[in-house]
């Protein structure tokens, strides 16, 4: 039997009894025929199943390497990867053929992209001014929310997740407890015109009550996330700030300005609640672009 019968037989089963997405097939279908186009020419004829079970790491590896070259990214190599293991499962229940060799095979990891961090005065303008968008307590309100996030680096889910009993005082140093991802908590350290936003927040806050949500919407229930990010989208459109700005771009410009400012990496994983300093490696990256961006701008030879 030739592989390109028996792959036409794996799409077929991938639709009807795996019930994949027309997506899917039609990803699969044409990551498969690149596979397949290259052996032919690889191998000097159209491969059979037989050439499919005799097939050597270095073959799978040329293979990626033509792909690479020929300008595919890593995600679509990941994709094609997957698409091929998939096709080699099926070949093994059905006609019994086998290749231990792909098990060797490292997928490409995807390259995750850069935070993408607002300039320190936008970032500001961000903190100070959104109450502009609503009116009364709303203002208070954005107000408090937005300088937080700016000015502790929280995850919009974890600064909606407080309480009234959570929130930081005027004339206090404590931190701030924040639950975050895998229910670690963490202690945040709040600026004094983080508090100060928030204590104005509290002031006009429908219900004060310790076990209330510290930041409700019009109905008096907890805010919702979107609601918040559709504050700052109105927001960024009236000041002409640029798309990435973000709930979630704040809290990238809470660590990549840290940095800037010379706090050490592992000070900022504990800030960020990270679990690995890997993940928190990425804003040297981001600090040293935006270095990089400076210099071209304002160097004479640039």
């Amino acid at each position: 039997m030739q592989a390109e019968q028996a792959s036409q037989d794996f799409l077929l089963w991938l639709s009807a009894e795996r019930r994949a997405s027309d997506h899917t097939v039609e990803a699969y279908g044409s990551d498969l025929a690149a596979f397949l186009g290259f052996l032919t020419q690889h191998l000097g004829g159209e491969p059979s199943l037989s050439d499919l079970a005799a097939l050597r790491l270095a073959d799978f590896r040329a293979w990626l390497a033509q792909a690479a070259q020929s300008g595919r990214g890593r995600s679509t190599r990941a994709r094609q990867v997957s698409a091929v293991r998939s096709f080699f499962k099926f070949l093994g229940r059905r006609h019994g053929v086998e290749n231990a060799q792909l098990t060797l095979l490292t997928t490409p990891r995807a390259i995750r992209p850069l935070p993408r961090a607002l300039s320190p005065e936008q970032a500001t303008q961000v903190a100070r001014e959104i109450g502009e968008i609503n009116d009364g307590a709303l203002s208070a309100r954005d107000t408090a929310l937005f300088a937080l996030l700016y000015g502790s680096g929280l995850r919009i889910g974890e600064a909606l997740a407080l309480d009234v009993r959570d929130a930081p005082r005027p004339g206090s140093d404590a931190a701030l407890r924040v639950m975050g991802k895998g229910s670690k908590e963490r202690l945040v350290p709040v600026l004094p015109s983080v508090r100060t936003a928030i204590a104005g927040w509290l002031a006009v806050h429908p219900d004060p009550s310790p076990t209330q949500p510290l930041f409700l919407g019009k109905r008096g229930a907890r805010l919702d996330p979107a609601v918040a990010q559709k504050v700052l989208r109105e927001f960024r459109r009236l000041n002409g700030l640029p798309e990435h700005a973000t709930p979630h771009a704040l809290r990238h410009s809470f660590a990549t300005h840290l940095l800037a400012g010379g706090a050490d990496l592992r000070s900022i994983q504990d800030l960020l609640g990270h679990a690995s300093l890997s993940t928190t490696q990425r804003y040297t990256s981001v600090d040293a672009a935006q270095l990089m961006a400076v210099w071209k701008r304002t160097h004479p030879r640039g």
